[in-house]
């Protein structure tokens, strides 16, 4: 009888054990439950915060094409620093561009620039930026020059993003679309382009066939000396390209800014000469503009002669490739292609 008591107390004891065993299997696998579910729960949570933050990103920034390259600027470009170019100064006078750094020349604001500096800071001479001062200035964009050096563009671009603005010419629709875009100009940009297209129509037929015979030139004096340009070069787009003027021999020849003397001007004898005088690039050579149209040689030309020889026509900083040297310079062209 005790030994059947003893076994059955063994029984209840082992039945207990296998209990509480089962028991524990069961919470484990609830616990395990629980915390699957807990992180497929968390898992879309995860995503949806990383595609907002990627939303976020996105919607911060913009790319913008440019002469076949895509550059990422923050979704506002509201402060605009130009260094370097010269031209990206002539298209703000177009759009009428505020940036907030701009370009000095012999430390000072130009009166051509006058419309669009009122408000802004000094960044440098054209070749010379400062860039703590355009670092002060914390700016969304930076437009340099396509002919600055590399290693001023990587400074530059650790400042802010930078695109070198083109110096080229026949790039002037696509500089001023640019500025357009960047400025949120742009359906400004395309009236412009439009509007000079349509002038020039207007030109052509007022001259008609009256310069197929004739010579032109534009002339640029720096230093003292006389300098004529490729036929896409300077002023020269507008009088071979756009009014379809014969291009001289020289000027065809002509690889880059080359230095012409008074004999062969001579020899060349244009009917109608454009000359560019700036103080700023003759500063050791105040004079020189005064003593070309005194000497001997030069006035013996046709042009001289005959009283078609202009001279800063246009602003003599102005470029002569860009929207705004193109629209000032067609205006003088048609007042004084008519003489």
């Amino acid at each position: 009888m005790k030994r059947m008591k003893w076994v059955l107390g063994l029984l209840v004891v082992f039945t207990l054990v296998l209990s509480a065993c089962g028991g524990g299997n069961e919470v484990k696998d609830t616990d395990a439950a629980s915390t699957n579910g807990a992180a497929e729960t968390s898992k879309p949570a995860e995503e949806s915060t990383s595609n907002e933050e990627a939303k976020t990103a996105e919607s911060d920034t913009k790319v913008v094409k440019y002469l076949d390259q895509e550059y990422t600027l923050p979704a506002k470009t509201d402060r605009i620093v130009i260094t370097g170019a010269v031209e990206a100064m002539e298209d703000a006078i177009v759009l009428d561009v505020n940036p907030v750094g701009a370009i000095t020349f012999s430390g000072k604001f130009p009166p051509m620039f006058e419309s669009i500096t009122k408000e802004a800071t000094s960044v440098g001479e054209k070749m010379e930026p400062n860039f703590e001062s355009i670092l002060s200035l914390k700016p969304d964009v930076i437009l340099g020059s396509s002919k600055a050096k590399p290693e001023v563009i990587e400074q530059l671009n650790k400042i802010a993003p930078t695109i070198p603005y083109s110096h080229v010419s026949t790039n002037w629709e696509s500089n001023l679309k640019l500025l357009g875009e960047l400025s949120g100009k742009q359906e400004q940009a395309e009236q412009e382009i439009a509007k000079y297209k349509e002038d020039l129509e207007e030109v052509k037929t007022t001259l008609g066939d009256s310069l197929k015979d004739k010579k032109v030139l534009a002339i640029r004096i720096r230093a003292g000396e006389m300098y004529i340009y490729p036929a896409g070069v300077f002023f020269n787009p507008v009088l071979y390209e756009d009014l379809g003027i014969a291009v001289p021999a020289e000027v065809a020849a002509a690889k880059a800014q080359e230095l012409i003397s008074k004999e062969k001007i001579a020899e060349m004898n244009p009917d109608y000469v454009f000359v560019q005088f700036s103080p700023d690039e003759n500063k050791d050579t105040p004079n020189a503009l005064e003593e070309l149209q005194n000497d001997p040689i030069m006035k013996n030309l046709n042009t001289f002669k005959n009283g078609t020889a202009f001279v800063n026509v246009v602003d003599p900083l102005a470029q002569g490739g860009t929207a705004y040297s193109k629209i000032m310079f067609l205006k003088a062209a048609v007042e004084n292609l008519t003489k």
